[in-house]
């Protein structure tokens, strides 16, 4: 079990990564169709895969590194490449394309009347490889059952913020606009680099004790 601190960083290292600010123009586009109540319907159906997915990373993340007979240094350091390319393009304000290419989110507007609510909203615009990466790491960081439920709890604290943010996406783009929703992504994108160069740098001294 770690310390309080730790665990706020752990919070804010999720709710960087799932970038929810970032989401709402994407979130807007996709439900342009949609009346109030389906589109509070599509945040719901969203938030709930999203959530589902990054508890099942935590307590079964690690086991399928094992089955597949990868290392979590290794991973840390994959992990960690991963997010550093998708913290570059939150700094420059542009969508990842680790998480959506501009081509899935044209067939996604395309098709909103078959359900757009868990692909690609859910799987991979929130919980994309970053998300997953992420949280296989954090919850590696301890040992014991009690830090698992502490690290779902914050998952499903931070998934509830983005549900929030999703709900009021209407309101929350005209008071930010086009510019206050980039700031917030590239703010996020410079604590996500951050943590992505933890990240490598301690997957790196584990494979290569020597460099310590």
């Amino acid at each position: 079990m770690l310390g309080y601190n730790e665990y706020l960083q752990i919070a804010i290292g999720v709710f960087a990564i799932l970038s929810p600010f970032s989401a709402i123009p994407i979130f807007l586009s996709l439900t342009a169709g949609q009346n109030i109540v389906e589109r509070k319907k599509t945040a719901i159906t969203a938030s709930i895969a999203t959530a589902l997915t990054m508890i099942i990373s935590v307590w079964l993340g690690e086991t399928i590194l094992n089955i597949f007979g990868i290392s979590i240094p290794s991973f840390r350091v994959a992990g960690g490449i991963l997010l550093l390319l998708m913290s570059i393009n939150m700094i420059n304000a542009q969508v990842s394309r680790q998480k959506n290419t501009p081509e899935e989110l044209e067939e996604a507007i395309e098709q909103t009347d078959k359900g757009i609510a868990i692909v690609p909203l859910a799987i991979p615009l929130l919980a994309g490889p970053g998300t997953i990466s992420t949280v296989i790491l954090y919850s590696h960081q301890s040992s014991g059952t009690i830090h698992l439920f502490i690290m779902s709890f914050i998952i499903v604290f931070v998934v509830y913020l983005i549900f929030l943010a999703l709900r009021m996406a209407v309101p929350l783009s005209k008071t930010l606009g086009t510019t206050g929703i980039n700031i917030i992504s590239r703010i996020m994108g410079l604590i996500l680099a951050a943590i992505a160069i933890e990240f490598i740098t301690s997957g790196l001294l584990k494979l290569f004790p020597g460099w310590a």
